[in-house]
């Protein structure tokens, strides 16, 4: 049985949760990254701030979202909600 896959886009896309959302139709996401350190050979936490377009102001402050990237919406904005994944409690 064959899988129905989806079509590659090259757009990044991350994973992380609602920090902001004080802001009208924009969230500030953020997104962590655990890598090795090349010297100290130690996994360090590296942290990501995202503002990413959400046109209808669904997310809260707590939400797991994952964002897409896309054309500039405005001077920091590149980013856009693509789904919430999970609700904050």
């Amino acid at each position: 049985m064959e899988e129905a896959k989806k079509p590659r886009s090259g757009k990044k896309e991350f994973v992380g949760i609602v920090k902001s959302d004080k802001m009208n139709k924009t969230i500030v996401v953020s997104v962590e990254n655990k890598a090795l350190h090349p010297l100290y050979k130690k996994y360090v936490t590296r942290v990501k701030h995202l503002k990413a377009h959400d046109g209808a102001n669904d997310a809260k402050v707590g939400d797991r979202v994952r964002v897409i990237e896309c054309r500039p919406v405005s001077k920091e904005k590149c980013w856009k909600l693509a789904e919430i994944l999970e609700r904050a409690r």
